[in-house]
């Protein structure tokens, strides 16, 4: 079972070292790593190169955003199963993606989330934030919940049947397509009860107070369209992060 992970790059590049480290030390066999470089700037080029055919494809592209970035590198995947490993983000341990593979092959889902941890951004050995998620039930998307979206996996036919991000979000968009597929009473969804993703804090939704406010209208408007819900499950969504620091 062949599993692609996507790495898209805009202006972080200093840390995109130990995000290529976190996936080529993975001991799952069958791995093809895309990273797509949204900004086409600075020595990406040359850091990507220093790897060699350990990275099996890169593109070099100007996109409009970190969807658009991410759209691409669906379209150019080949694996039966797709994860996103963003450029200032880890896998947990070396076994991260050979835990998701087995999940797969036990359950025969769709797809297969995880748990997160937000830390710091000097320190990714410093936990801030534990979002620990929970067996899948179509009745708690209306009471705002979600699976953290970088652990999340999802077998290619899901993106070709479904369509992939929608751009004219610029922060919700993963929040949007997430509500999207798991509305579908079709599609299984498994919960591996496992830390698979350590994310930096600082990222686009919580970068400033002008961004939390944008994913709100956007949170709201992708609630909306989805036909799930409206304020309530806004509220109760944002309410569930506060657990997360205790």
């Amino acid at each position: 079972m062949k599993i692609s992970i996507i790495t898209t790059v805009y202006n972080n590049q200093d840390r995109i070292a130990n995000t290529v480290n976190s996936i080529l030390s993975q001991t799952c066999p069958d791995i093809e790593y895309i990273v797509v470089d949204g900004s086409s700037t600075g020595k990406m080029p040359e850091i990507i190169g220093s790897y060699g055919m350990r990275i099996s494809k890169y593109v070099g592209k100007p996109c409009s955003g970190i969807y658009d970035a991410l759209n691409l590198g669906l379209r150019i995947a080949t694996g039966e199963i797709i994860g996103i490993l963003h450029s200032d983000d880890l896998f947990e341990n070396e076994n991260s993606i050979q835990l998701v593979a087995d999940t797969f092959a036990k359950t025969n889902a769709d797809g297969v989330f995880g748990d997160l941890v937000y830390v710091r951004k000097s320190n990714p050995k410093k936990i801030v934030r534990f979002w620990k998620s929970a067996p899948f039930d179509p009745a708690m998307l209306k009471k705002g919940w979600m699976p953290p979206h970088p652990t999340l996996f999802l077998k290619r036919d899901v993106f070709k049947k479904y369509g992939m991000y929608d751009t004219q979000y610029q922060i919700s968009a993963d929040y949007d397509f997430m509500l999207r597929i798991m509305s579908r009473p079709e599609l299984k969804f498994a919960y591996l009860p496992q830390v698979i993703t350590r994310m930096r804090m600082g990222g686009a939704s919580n970068r400033n107070l002008k961004n939390i406010i944008r994913k709100s209208r956007e949170d709201l408007r992708a609630l909306r369209k989805n036909n799930i819900g409206g304020w309530s499950a806004l509220v109760m969504k944002n309410l569930s992060k506060v657990g997360q620091f205790f």
